[in-house]
Parts: structure tokens; C-alpha cells; sequence
């Protein structure tokens, strides 16, 4: 896998901690900068560490699903774009906490990656080894979500879910892409 497509499925996967990051800079919850380091260092651990639980069970059952391997990261990877699509249409709770903190920071890290465990599944379906991608999708995640806790705080949560569409889009282009490429 090339670096130009692993850092396209970074960005994708980062965009909704990047929308969510926005959302909590714009309602101002993040007290401060150790806050809003520890939020965006969060969602780029777990965004590190889902692709590498997904690549592990995928690795495990690949045997089994070899001479469909493409098709599924097509079906995975299209879901994970519609479901972001999806997802940007659903109204944005408000924070009553700080974000950065105790079990709301956990849910959240968790939420915003469950589209990076599929996308470390179908990285073992391709047998494509998940190291790599996965230390840049977690530091493309940190890098995202840090600038938009900040560009929160300047221009509030209007361009969040237009992000949220965009990475769902990306997602879905790189699914086709992949199932293209076994096509032909």
C-alpha cells in the first residue's frame, strides 16, 4: 500500500474525531491546552490501536475468506463511507462535561474509532501488514483532532459535519479503488 493511500485513509478515519474535536472547541468545554492535548492524544492512541485489533482478527480468519478478500474490504470500507455519510446528518450532542476527561473521553475515543478497526480487518484480509498505517492514522488523527479543538474555539461546529461527508467519501473512493484494482 502506497504512503499517498495510507495517509488518504488517515485523513478519512480522522474526520470524525476532527468533527468531534470541533464540537468541543466550539462549546468551549476544553478548560485548556493539557485538555485539549489529551483529547486529541487519546483519539489518535485508540484511532492507532483499532486498526491493529482489527488486523489481528482478520489475519486470524483470512484463510477462510481468501478468494473473497477484495470484495469484503469493498463492502467494509463502502459501509464505513456511508455510515460517516450517514452519521453527519445526525444532530451533535452537546458536551456538559469537559471531553477531555474520565469516561467521556473514553467513549469518545472509542466512537471515533470503531471505522479504523474495520479499516485494520480489511489491511489482514489484503495482507497488508498494519504497523505502518496504523502509527500514521493515529498521528494524522492526534495532528486533526489538536487543530480542531483550536479552530473550534475560532469558527465554531458549522464545518464539522461537511468534514464528517468528505472523509465518508474518501472511504468509499478507496473501497472502490480496491475492488477496481481486483477487477481488472
Amino acid at each position: 500500500m502506497l504512503l499517498s493511500e495510507i495517509i488518504v485513509i488517515a485523513f478519512g478515519l480522522a474526520l470524525d474525531a476532527f468533527a468531534v474535536s470541533l464540537g468541543a472547541g466550539a462549546v468551549g468545554r476544553i478548560g485548556n491546552h493539557r485538555g485539549a492535548v489529551r483529547l486529541a492524544f487519546h483519539f489518535g492512541l485508540f484511532q492507532f490501536f483499532m486498526p491493529v485489533i482489527g488486523w489481528y482478527v482478520g489475519y486470524k480468519i483470512e484463510p477462510l475468506v481468501k478468494n473473497v478478500d477484495d470484495w469484503i474490504a469493498f463492502v467494509l470500507l463502502f459501509y464505513i463511507g456511508v455510515k460517516m455519510i450517514w452519521d453527519s446528518y445526525k444532530p451533535v450532542g452537546e458536551f456538559r462535561k469537559d471531553p477531555s476527561k474520565g469516561k467521556e473521553m473514553v467513549l469518545l475515543s472509542v466512537a471515533t474509532s470503531i471505522d479504523a478497526l474495520v479499516v485494520g480487518f480489511s489491511l489482514a484480509i489484503l495482507m497488508i501488514s498494519v504497523w505502518y498505517p496504523a502509527f500514521i492514522i493515529g498521528i494524522v488523527t492526534a495532528l486533526l483532532s489538536i487543530t480542531g479543538i483550536y479552530l473550534g474555539k475560532i469558527i465554531g461546529s458549522k464545518i464539522g459535519k461537511k468534514m464528517e461527508i468528505v472523509g465518508g467519501l474518501i472511504i468509499i473512493g478507496i473501497g472502490l479503488k480496491i475492488l477496481i484494482s481486483h477487477l481488472i
